[in-house]
């Protein structure tokens, strides 16, 4: 199992519409062979910005994802509200 951390910034006054896209958009990512569990949590101190927490069997998972009309579907929602690029990156139990 390898863990997606994905740090996400949305343009400010756009929190609310993400996390509504968010939930629009979830099953897409959910729903995905490969995909064990996922969570999007949003700062305390910095409300702009969120984490979105993906458990993959594998990074070949998550990239199989990545390549799938899925992926342009949850981006085509949740991306809008995007200030920059996400800032992600796969982790592995020690």
């Amino acid at each position: 199992m390898v863990l997606e951390v994905a740090l996400i910034d949305v343009t400010d006054g756009s929190q609310a519409a993400f996390a509504a896209a968010y939930q629009q958009a979830r099953h897409l990512v959910a729903q995905t062979p490969g995909c064990g569990a996922m969570r999007m949590t949003q700062g305390v101190e910095t409300s702009t910005r969120f984490v979105l927490l993906v458990e993959w069997d594998s990074v070949q998972a998550h990239d199989a994802f990545r390549s799938s009309d899925r992926f342009g579907q949850w981006r085509a929602l949740i991306g809008p509200h995007f200030a920059g690029p996400p800032h992600v990156e796969h982790f592995t139990d020690v």
